[in-house]
């Protein structure tokens, strides 16, 4: 069986059509479907369930998916196991927004230089969802927030930046924490978040209980509705923040109660521990 083949069955699942998979494998659709085919033979099964331009996987399939995912990763790892440096193959990243653009970027460069090889692939998403595919090995590697609860043995993390809790407002220099949140519309991170959670804790513990706006997972859309003066908002002090350039009052809360933590989480036992442990040179730097 060709390892190509079952990248492009996953390609397929992952895109939902043939013409998606051969965009992203720079393949003819034509192609894609005669690897799908070889495949459906050599398995006496079908895989695809086809409606259209749609391509859906059938029941079949998705039970093959876990294991069509290993055979591809291993596939991927031999490259490294022949590379003299062993510092050769594909890097799973997942990174939370505030990380994507304020953290990755120059760790990214780091790596790259040093270890040129490498290809890493970025997957954004929330904490959760990066912890989940971190649980199900479709991530090597994951910036997130710290988990509310105990990592399983499987996973390990490392800690990267405390981000104090603060008020982000404008124009409020004259006026006391509280007062601002008692009177001004409220800009919630989201609750359900494991980063807004620290936000929610601090006014449930201060018994404050602001007229909320709007909720939301993505504090720098959260710093874009305070820059035009709809609100203000409980964040975390993430990288890239800078309320100076954008004329913003930061009432800072200097208590270790209400700090949001950026991890690192990644396998305990990693398939690729070289390439893993450059990257966390090139994080930890």
């Amino acid at each position: 069986m060709d390892i190509r083949f079952l990248e492009s069955l996953i390609a397929v699942v992952e895109t939902g059509s043939i013409a998606g998979a051969a965009r992203l494998q720079y393949l003819t659709a034509a192609a894609v479907s005669q690897r799908i085919q070889a495949l459906e033979k050599d398995l006496d099964c079908e895989l695809l369930s086809r409606s259209g331009h749609a391509a859906k996987p059938t029941e079949t399939c998705l039970n093959l998916m876990p294991r069509a995912r290993k055979l591809v990763r291993e596939a991927e790892a031999l490259k490294g196991d022949i590379d003299d440096s062993a510092i050769t193959g594909t890097l799973r990243i997942g990174a939370i927004s505030t990380a994507l653009t304020g953290l990755l970027p120059l760790v990214l460069r780091r790596l790259l230089k040093a270890a040129p090889k490498v290809v890493p692939q970025i997957t954004p998403g929330t904490s959760k969802t990066l912890f989940d595919a971190l649980l199900s090995g479709t991530l090597d590697a994951g910036i997130l927030v710290e988990p509310p609860f105990a990592l399983p043995k499987s996973l390990t993390q490392q800690n990267i930046r405390r981000e104090p809790l603060l008020l982000l407002s404008k124009g409020t220099h004259d006026r006391s924490l509280h007062q601002i949140l008692s009177t001004e519309p409220y800009i919630c991170y989201d609750s359900n978040s494991w980063g807004g959670r620290v936000a929610e804790r601090y006014l449930a513990d201060n018994r404050l209980f602001p007229v909320t706006l709007c909720e939301l997972d993505a504090l720098e859309a959260i710093q874009i509705l305070v820059e035009e003066e709809l609100g203000v908002s409980l964040v975390p002090y993430w990288s890239g923040l800078q309320p100076e350039k954008n004329q913003l009052t930061v009432h800072l809360i200097e208590d270790e109660r209400y700090l949001r933590r950026i991890v690192l989480i990644t396998a305990t036992l990693p398939q690729q521990p070289n390439i893993i442990n450059k990257f966390k040179e090139c994080l930890f730097l």
